[in-house]
């Protein structure tokens, strides 16, 4: 299977770009911007956006410029800001439950019109049911142990019948004392159990130790 091509996503060697049309960008975490060719790009980090990563490792992960995305555990916006770039024509729904990472994200939205911010436990997705409609895509990146049951009841509630679901996941925040792939075959097994089918899979070493991307559908 080939490597996957993202509109709005510029790969040269080992560094990606995403392409912003917001009007005079800012740096959001300390990214170069760069002007190229009627462009303006800003770098994407994979050490400090583990999608990033994951798109680098070849990932099939698809996203369309109209997709809506519930990002669950946004932090302070890295990689919602770059989704925002990527989603021209659609939206990123942010969750997290951090005051101090909500007002980071306040201030991107303000900035960036596609972003809604969520200050919300992602345990508990009925608490924005009127917030979010049915997605194309279901994002997790959070360091809980459950995080595989948060998962999957997100999706249960707001993924359309053929969305994806993608989640970054945290082996040491799930088992500290487990080896990190034996807690990768385990939630494998577990997401199977639940009638998902896996589309796609990798560790993200070297950019982030001891994760792994997967990427699953109903």
């Amino acid at each position: 299977m080939g490597e996957p091509t993202i509109e709005g996503v510029i790969k040269e060697g080992n560094r990606l770009f995403t392409i912003t049309t917001t009007p005079q960008p800012r740096s959001v975490y300390g990214e170069k911007i760069i002007h190229k060719k009627n462009k303006t790009l800003r770098a994407w980090n994979p050490y400090r956006s583990k999608l990033a990563a994951a798109i680098l490792k070849k990932t099939q992960i698809t996203f369309s410029k109209n997709n809506k995305i519930l990002y669950l555990g946004a932090a302070t916006g890295t990689t919602v800001s770059h989704l925002s770039d990527i989603l021209t024509q659609g939206t990123v729904y942010a969750v997290e439950k951090s005051p101090f990472a909500m007002q980071k994200l306040l201030e991107l939205s303000n900035q960036r019109n596609n972003i809604i911010p969520i200050l919300s436990d992602a345990d508990h997705p009925e608490k924005y049911q009127h917030i979010v409609p049915t997605v194309d895509i279901v994002y997790q990146d959070i360091s809980q142990r459950n995080q595989l049951e948060i998962f999957i009841k997100n999706i249960e509630n707001y993924l359309k019948k053929d969305g994806q679901g993608i989640m970054m996941i945290k082996a040491r925040s799930i088992n500290v004392t487990m080896d990190p792939n034996q807690v990768y075959q385990n939630m494998k097994q577990k997401i199977r159990e639940q009638g998902y089918k896996i589309t796609d899979y990798k560790k993200l070493d070297p950019y982030a130790k001891d994760h792994a991307v997967m990427v699953v559908t109903r």
